[in-house]
């Protein structure tokens, strides 16, 4: 009988044991969102390091053209991922995943020096607030906007090489000027657990405003010395490793 016991003991422990091992896993699927005047491409260096360590890494190519559609091509892929995803958003993305992490596939959120909206807030907004160091954005007869290409090295990716941040500038995708005035009335950071790098010299986001986006939602915050708004392509493996932390501590 004693023996009985002690076998049917030992096996509800084990049992207890592997649901809780199951639990804890990390989530294994991440989602990237690229910010504005950007496409999905320079996210490269932080997909190649996330896949060597075993991620499944998809990224969202949005167009730009409204709040609307980027926050619906979003939700596109995220309807495809087979499981709980982190979903990481850069700039403008920050206000994307803001309001598709509320999404039920999206276990936890990553902000890398990118807006964290509040209901009542705006890009636009918060910008007149907290000031940044950059030049104006031009805008087109149609409502686009981008970054005048003699001012995009300095003013987005002054830590890139500078060919790099060349090409950039003249590759831009313009985005509408509507999205910097959308309004998100429920903010998923309210929610779920989110991450957050502030890039500290970013002349695009001004760094201060980052500082209180992660500590109203009170992140896990890291912050990067010399890093500009381009911190996901010059220090990827910094970003690659707060991803990763976000998806063991959501798996948790």
């Amino acid at each position: 009988m004693r023996l009985r016991l002690a076998s049917t003991l030992l096996l509800a422990a084990t049992a207890a044991l592997g649901s809780q091992a199951a639990v804890a896993a990390p989530v294994k699927n991440i989602v990237l969102v690229h910010g504005a005047f950007v496409g999905g491409s320079g996210w490269r260096p932080v997909y190649d390091i996330l896949t060597h360590d075993g991620y499944k890494v998809t990224l969202v190519q949005e167009p730009l053209t409204s709040f609307t559609d980027d926050v619906a091509a979003t939700k596109r892929i995220l309807d495809r991922q087979n499981g709980p995803a982190i979903l990481v958003g850069h700039s403008y993305g920050g206000a994307i995943i803001t309001e598709a992490g509320n999404d039920p596939h999206v276990a936890g959120l990553v902000y890398i020096a990118a807006h964290a909206l509040d209901n009542g807030e705006t890009e636009a907004i918060n910008g007149k607030k907290f000031p940044n160091a950059a030049h104006p954005f031009v805008k087109t007869p149609d409502g686009f906007l981008y970054i005048n290409p003699a001012n995009f090295p300095a003013d987005f990716a002054a830590d890139l090489p500078l060919k790099q941040a060349q090409f950039e500038a003249q590759a831009q995708m313009l985005t509408s000027a509507s999205v910097f005035t959308a309004n998100i009335p429920d903010p998923a950071w309210k929610m779920k657990p989110s991450w957050y790098m502030v890039a500290k010299s970013d002349k695009i986001i001004n760094p201060d405003l980052e500082r209180m986006y992660a500590k109203r939602a009170h992140s896990h915050t890291v912050e990067i010395a010399g890093a500009s708004h381009s911190v996901y392509e010059s220090h990827p493996k910094e970003v690659a490793q707060l991803i990763e932390q976000a998806a063991a501590g959501a798996g948790a």
